[in-house]
């Protein structure tokens, strides 16, 4: 994932646009809804994300569909994969240590 694409997603009314594409493909003027911006301004956030791969757009007669690509987002979680399993290890070594401690506390106590 490179800095183009964080920064794509670092918006807010970004981020409102793809959480609204999740659920399929939407026109402009539904993202509009949904954002609370401007035509204008929602076009310029749709630019950013195609640009940066998020959106791609299909044309069906007079209107244009947006709808998320999957690569990127397949992208992050491969980045995110080392920093999860780090997490999940620094996680899984804080239970145990958590599970000792309360075994020591419970020893001490019928002691």
């Amino acid at each position: 994932m490179d800095d183009l694409g964080f920064a794509a997603l670092s918006d807010g009314t970004r981020r409102t646009i793809v959480k609204a594409l999740r659920d399929g493909e939407r026109s402009v003027g539904e993202l509009v809804d949904v954002a609370g911006v401007a035509q204008s301004g929602v076009s310029r956030h749709l630019r950013i994300l195609g640009e940066a791969g998020f959106v791609q757009v299909r044309a069906d007669g007079q209107r244009r569909l947006y709808s998320l690509r999957p690569e990127p987002f397949q992208q992050i979680d491969a980045w995110m994969d080392d920093y999860r399993r780090l997490w999940e290890g620094r996680l899984d070594r804080m239970g145990r240590a958590l599970e000792q401690r309360r075994a020591d506390h419970e020893r001490e106590d019928t002691a």
